[in-house]
């Protein structure tokens, strides 16, 4: 029981920081598809339900420590405001797991946007979206990989 407990909550922690993270535990720690799947959704969507709920206060604390010492036009902000003008709060969500870590998605999609029930159907989308897709190519080419590395 233990066991079973630590392995998921080993996939939903590393989703919770990086959402890859989540399969790869999830491999790793011998979990079934739908077990990893799960669990990697859970872990992003966390994270995300957190930094949306408390948005507005963690803006806040982190523009006091770091707002008069940060550069506005570096090339990654003017990457992200192109990415946000085309596709919105979806464009954003759709790449939180693949290019952002659910921390850094969350935390853009919320400096732009304050729907939070926008927020938050498209990252749960994106999530178990990307949680499906990933868990596939990562269980699906398990038995590539060469023996003793999974």
């Amino acid at each position: 029981m233990l066991e079973a407990f630590v392995k998921y909550l080993t996939v939903y922690l590393g989703s919770m920081v990086k959402f890859i993270a989540g399969p790869l535990a999830g491999v790793a720690t011998g979990l079934s598809f739908w077990e990893s799947a799960l669990f990697s959704t859970l872990g992003m969507m966390t994270t995300v339900l957190l930094l949306t709920l408390l948005g507005p206060g963690i803006r806040l604390w982190v523009h006091k420590l770091i707002g008069k010492k940060r550069k506005l036009f570096t090339p990654n902000n003017r990457r992200f405001v192109r990415v946000w003008k085309r596709w919105g709060v979806f464009g954003v969500s759709f790449l939180t797991p693949l290019v952002f870590t659910p921390i850094g998605g969350a935390l853009l999609v919320n400096a732009f946007s304050g729907d939070r029930q926008k927020i938050i159907l498209s990252m749960l989308a994106s999530a178990v979206f990307w949680g499906l897709v990933l868990n596939g190519i990562i269980y699906g080419g398990k038995h590539i990989l060469p023996s003793g590395i999974l």
